[in-house]
């Protein structure tokens, strides 16, 4: 499938220009490369060994651009972010999609999570899919504060739903928003700060 509108250049709040566009079968080895970086405790709140060379077989596998997207930022020929979307097809969550997101370390709190979670928006929304959900443990902050930027209100707590590497159990936030109630938070939100290039 052909996902138009790709690739996107992004500028970030301090300057940095990176370009967005869907992750390709070579890209396996630079995403391992991505996730690896990632600390033990920060891999802890993914829901796969991102570090292992099985997950990534299974992943590129699962990437059809139908019902599983994966968009990647780039600098310099290396990947420094990955979101992906989730969807299924069939049944009476068809029109829901579920979003994770994960950014290097370096380029945190740039800009490049919202610009990520915004191209993945306005594609699920050439999808048809009518709402989007994201996951985040009560302590990823950042996370929490990127998507309540763009709409997404608290919906469920799971209590005690995950543990961590030190075995602290802690709470599952569940977000969501409609797509067409996302588009008004973005719409507000450029008036302070647009990391897109149109």
């Amino acid at each position: 499938m052909h996902l138009e509108g790709f690739p996107q250049p992004v500028t970030l709040r301090d300057g940095t220009e990176v370009v967005i566009r869907p992750l390709c079968a070579i890209d396996g080895a630079e995403l391992l490369e991505f996730y690896r970086a990632f600390t033990e405790e920060e891999r802890q709140f993914l829901r796969d060994d991102v570090s292992s060379p099985e997950w990534l077989e299974r992943f590129l596998k699962k990437v059809d651009f139908e019902e599983v997207v994966s968009l990647v930022a780039e600098l310099d020929g290396a990947i420094v972010g990955e979101t992906t979307l989730y969807r299924t097809r069939y049944g009476w969550t068809r029109h829901v999609g579920e979003i994770r997101v994960a950014v290097a370390r370096d380029l945190r709190r740039k800009g490049l999570g919202i610009a990520l979670s915004r191209a993945v928006v306005k594609l699920a929304t050439n999808l048809g899919i009518e709402k989007m959900v994201v996951q985040v443990v009560e302590n990823q902050v950042g996370a929490r504060h990127t998507f309540e930027k763009l709409g997404f209100t608290q919906e469920a707590t799971l209590r005690a739903h995950v543990k961590d590497i030190r075995g602290l159990k802690r709470d599952l936030l569940v977000l969501s928003n409609d797509v067409s109630h996302i588009w008004h938070a973005m719409e507000a939100m450029v008036a302070d700060y647009s990391p897109m290039h149109e």
